[in-house]
């Protein structure tokens, strides 16, 4: 039973690490200094943009993997021994 404990407590400890992110990035967006704050974020050169008559379609394909990156870079640092 001690494995649900450090389980529970690891992903209290992920949600609180994702609400904070979150708190992080919607006060970047509002900084006047910073403009948009994350605009380039969602725009980089591997996201793809298809637009048709009634149909749009956005892939985010390089900001997913530099998300999944830095987020991997996190855990690495954080969850080491």
């Amino acid at each position: 039973m001690p494995e649900f404990g450090v389980l529970g407590k690891m992903l209290i400890m992920m949600g609180l690490g994702i609400v904070a992110i979150g708190i992080i990035l919607s006060l970047i967006g509002k900084l006047p200094s910073e403009g948009s704050g994350l605009g380039w974020l969602g725009k980089l050169p591997g996201d793809f943009l298809v637009k048709r008559d009634n149909f749009t379609l956005y892939f985010p394909l390089s900001t997913s993997i530099i998300i999944s990156i830095v987020g991997s870079l996190l855990l690495y640092l954080f969850m080491r021994r």
